[in-house]
């Protein structure tokens, strides 16, 4: 579904990513972690067209699409679910929603309103309250049921877990395995390893704008440099 291949891009003279390979397949989630400042979110402005790159592809469904403007590659069936939720703070949960759904003028919008409100019921009983009244993560699930509105074919999330309280955090991760999908790819970018694992099919780990390793879920989990750096050392074992 999604080739990203040889992409160098950086923000004027520094240079962020190095020359980064990563994939994602239909029907799979794929977790990218890495410390603050290896590169995570840089390529995800990349692969959502926000930032050109300076060398390199991005293929999604066989197309390059490098050079397409951010919204026509939302219209291609990507959507990105940034850091910080970004939601739509004085509009309402409804109105951010119908935001959402900007690339289907004139269809109806009533059976996609219904799935994102039997996914999130919360979203439901606060439909007329302004998206700044909601907490943490009930903000994070209009983040989520925004993008569903668009019915992208790849979903991109940045750090859905942060700041949320773990009993949000277990929620919230029960969510994103809902969406996949034979038909959908999730890409994951997430500090809490530990809880991206336990949902992810594969994984890559960034490291200064280099993908350092890669491999199932499990493998990541088990790999003794990962523990060490991003699940508590030998703690993580028991």
């Amino acid at each position: 579904m999604l080739v990203v291949k040889g992409i160098e891009a950086g923000y004027g003279a520094i240079q962020v990513l190095k020359g980064i390979d990563l994939e994602v397949e239909k029907g799979e989630i794929v977790t990218l972690i890495g410390a603050n400042g290896a590169g995570k979110t840089t390529l995800l402005s990349v692969i959502s067209g926000i930032l050109k790159p300076t060398r390199g592809e991005v293929r999604f469904e066989e197309e390059n699409i490098v050079r397409v403007p951010p919204h026509k590659i939302v219209r291609r069936g990507i959507c990105l679910i940034q850091e910080g939720r970004e939601i739509l703070s004085e509009m309402t949960v409804l109105e951010n929603l119908l935001m959402g759904a900007f690339i289907r003028p004139g269809e109806n919008l009533s059976d996609s309103l219904d799935m994102v409100f039997q996914m999130f019921p919360v979203l439901r009983q606060r439909e007329s309250q302004l998206g700044k009244t909601l907490s943490g993560g009930e903000q994070q699930m209009l983040a989520i049921g925004r993008a569903l509105m668009a019915q992208p074919r790849l979903y991109m999330m940045d750090e859905p877990s942060l700041g949320l309280a773990p009993i949000l955090v277990n929620e919230v991760f029960a969510k994103i395995e809902e969406l996949k999908s034979e038909d959908i790819g999730i890409l994951l970018v997430e500090q809490n390893a530990r809880k991206a694992f336990q949902v992810a099919d594969r994984g890559y780990v960034l490291e200064i704008g280099k993908i350092f390793l890669s491999g199932s879920g499990d493998e990541l989990s088990s790999n003794e440099k990962v523990r060490e750096a991003y699940l508590g050392g030998r703690r993580a074992r028991r």
